[in-house]
Parts: structure tokens; C-alpha cells; sequence
């Protein structure tokens, strides 16, 4: 048996087994309504933020203008910003007369030890709980979002009534231009892959994942992992803090959101490319055997397909049915994104794309440069130059 044919059947195999036993994770389900509850607990969110004048006046604007029948209050932190992030916070909440309702604190110097989000986001969380003592959830979002007016209404209700101990929402992410149309969908696909979001539901299984923008959390279960200190030098935090969540017994979820957006924006394939390299080699725990096994991985299952249908024989078959089912299984997320179900065909070079920067993440991390971010620089290996 050939090469070209042991790769075809390779990809065919791999394809087979991911559309039927990987917990449907290509399937993008219609958002779920509950039932509202009685009473609506008072909820805290907890907004880290760095250097954000470009997004943070529009994600306190919509999260104190939330149809949240309950009560709801701000806590940003700033993270020695140096644009002016504290008093645009300010000022936003004060142009819709709630300012009364915004506590802004500045995060005290980084210790050895830490990611600068995990101190800045546990000094957020205990001043909203010394100012709040009454407080029944904590809502951990990012200084880019934008709210849509009902989400904490839903995503409470939806906590309540599945006796949730942690809701997590992937925002829909920016696809303005060409670059970010091509990149962000397969993003939120590859994530789903690694986490189907079924499994993260189900208690009966270990897959632990959050989305990071959006974590609605009781904080007994935060109490219950030792709070954000057990997970203080995690670079992708949100899934670490899920893990933990659930490894103690608690019940989270974590869905798509349709409406409620990042603000950020990439700058084209350069920030894309930034985006996907600053953790992808923390995801793989540094390892170099996960590196390579990953790249074969990638080369086999998405890349190969169209390559093989332009070998001929058995091959080619091969590499054309593993395209097919490559293409329909990524159509329901390209058409999330409102794109063409045709997009859905070149997620072999999209693939090309996220491997690059999987490769650069580890070369990064190896130099001394990895998981930078406004001008930390988070992830490197011990003794590298920095």
C-alpha cells in the first residue's frame, strides 16, 4: 500500500471518527430558552483592563445598560494603563447616569508569580466582594465586549434554572475584513474540536473549557478551587479555571453567543497571526512531542485531502470524500458567521495558517518572547532572554 494511500485512508479514518464520536461539536445548536425565576440575585462583574481607551467606554456603556431585572454593579480594575482607561471607564458610566453603580480601583504591582489578568481580575474580585457582601454571582468579562442588553438576563436564568455553578459564553468575535472572515470562524472551530461543548456540559465527563470574556460564576465554586490564586500564572486561564471548577465537583457550561461581540480588532493577518501564537504552545504544555504530534495531525487531516485528490487512484478518492466531510462539517460555523457555505472548502489553507503560528508560538517560548501581551511578556521557558 502506498503512501499517498495510507494518507488518504489516514484522513478518511480521522474524519469518520470526529463527525460521529467527537460529542457533535461541529453542530451549532439554536440558543436555548428557560424559564425565568422568581428572584434575580445581585450580580458583580469584574472587568481587568490594560491600556483599553479603544474598547472599555463601550463595554461599561453596555454592561450597566443590561435589561437585568436584578441588581447589577461594575468593578474595573485598572491595570496600569497609561491611555486614560480609568477615566474614559468613568466618564461612560456617568454620560447614562450610572456611575453610582461603576467602582473603579487600580490593580497594586505585579508579584512575582502571577499573570497580570489573574492579579488584576483577584484584586477586582475582592473589592467587589468587600463593597458587595450581599453579591450571589460574579460575571469575570474582558475589557473589549460589548453586551448585548438582554445576555446577563439570559445566561442568569439559564444558571438557575440547570443549577449551574459556572455559565460561559464564547463571544461572537470581529469579521469586518477579509483576513478576519477567514481566520476567526475556523478559530471557534478548532476550539470546539479540542472542546466539544457537549462534553464540557456533561458531568459525567473530564472536558473542562471557558471562554474567557464572558464567565458568570457563584462564588462558592470560586472559593471551593482556592479561588483565582490556584490558577494565578495560567496563561489560558479560562480553561485552567474551568478545569478546576468542574475536577471539584461543580456543574458549568459554556455556549456560543450570538450577539454579545468582542469590539477588538486584529489589524489583518499579522494580529491574527499574534492572537493565535501568543498561547498555542501553552496549549500544547510546552511540549515538544504534542508540537510535532499536532503538526502531523494537522497535515493528515486538513491539509492532505486536497493535496491526495490530485494524486490519482485510490488516493484521490480518499482525499476527496475526507474533503467533503472537512467542508460539511465546518459549513454550520461558517455559516454562523454569516459567510457562504462555499468559505467552508478552503479551511485546508486556513488550517496551513494556524499551524504556522502553532510552530511560531513554540519558537517564541523557546526564545523568551512567548504569550506577549501589551507589552508583558507571559510565557517562556525558564532561563530564556526576556
Amino acid at each position: 500500500m502506498s503512501l499517498t494511500t495510507i494518507a488518504g485512508l489516514a484522513g478518511l479514518g480521522a474524519w469518520g471518527w470526529l463527525l460521529t464520536l467527537r460529542g457533535g461539536f461541529w453542530r451549532v445548536e439554536p440558543p436555548v430558552t428557560v424559564p425565568e425565576p422568581d428572584g434575580w440575585p445581585e450580580v458583580v462583574a469584574v472587568i481587568p483592563a490594560r491600556d483599553e481607551v479603544e474598547c472599555i467606554g463601550s463595554t461599561v456603556t453596555t454592561l450597566l445598560s443590561q435589561d437585568y431585572p436584578g441588581t447589577l454593579s461594575v468593578v474595573v480594575v485598572d491595570d496600569h494603563s497609561s491611555d486614560g482607561t480609568a477615566d474614559l471607564a468613568r466618564a461612560a458610566a456617568r454620560a447614562i447616569g450610572a456611575a453610582d453603580r461603576l467602582t473603579v480601583v487600580a490593580a497594586p504591582d505585579l508579584p512575582p508569580g502571577w499573570a497580570g489578568k489573574m492579579w488584576a481580575q483577584n484584586h477586582g474580585i475582592a473589592t467587589a466582594r468587600a463593597r458587595h457582601p450581599g453579591l450571589d454571582l460574579l460575571l469575570l468579562t474582558d475589557a473589549d465586549i460589548e453586551h448585548a442588553p438582554f445576555e446577563l438576563r439570559r445566561q442568569v436564568a439559564r444558571l438557575i434554572a440547570a443549577r449551574l455553578d459556572m455559565a460561559s459564553l464564547m463571544v461572537r468575535l470581529p469579521t469586518d475584513g477579509f483576513w478576519e472572515r477567514a481566520v476567526i470562524p475556523a478559530f471557534v472551530f478548532f476550539f470546539r474540536m479540542l472542546y466539544p461543548f457537549a462534553w464540557v456540559s456533561d458531568a459525567s465527563r473530564t472536558t473542562a473549557a471557558a471562554a474567557g470574556g464572558y464567565v458568570l460564576i457563584r462564588p462558592q465554586a470560586l472559593d471551593d478551587i482556592g479561588g483565582v490564586a490556584a490558577i494565578r500564572n495560567a496563561l489560558i486561564d479560562d480553561c485552567t479555571l474551568a478545569a478546576a471548577v468542574k475536577r471539584a465537583g461543580r456543574r458549568i457550561h459554556l455556549d456560543l453567543s450570538r450577539e454579545t461581540a468582542s469590539s477588538r480588532r486584529y489589524s489583518g493577518p499579522s494580529g491574527l497571526w499574534k492572537m493565535i501564537s501568543r498561547s498555542a504552545y501553552s496549549q500544547l504544555n510546552h511540549s515538544p512531542l504534542l508540537l510535532a504530534g499536532t503538526v502531523l495531525a494537522m497535515l493528515l487531516v486538513f491539509v492532505a485531502p486536497p493535496l491526495l485528490v490530485l494524486s490519482g487512484g485510490p488516493a484521490a478518492l480518499f482525499g476527496l470524500i475526507a474533503w467533503g466531510a472537512m467542508s460539511i462539517a465546518y459549513a454550520p460555523m461558517v455559516r454562523t458567521y454569516g459567510l457562504p457555505s462555499a468559505w467552508s472548502v478552503a479551511l485546508p489553507l486556513v488550517a496551513l495558517f494556524y499551524l504556522g503560528a502553532t510552530i511560531d508560538s513554540a519558537v517564541q517560548y523557546w526564545r523568551g518572547r512567548g504569550g506577549a501581551w501589551k507589552g508583558r511578556v507571559q510565557d517562556h521557558r525558564t532561563g530564556a532572554e526576556s
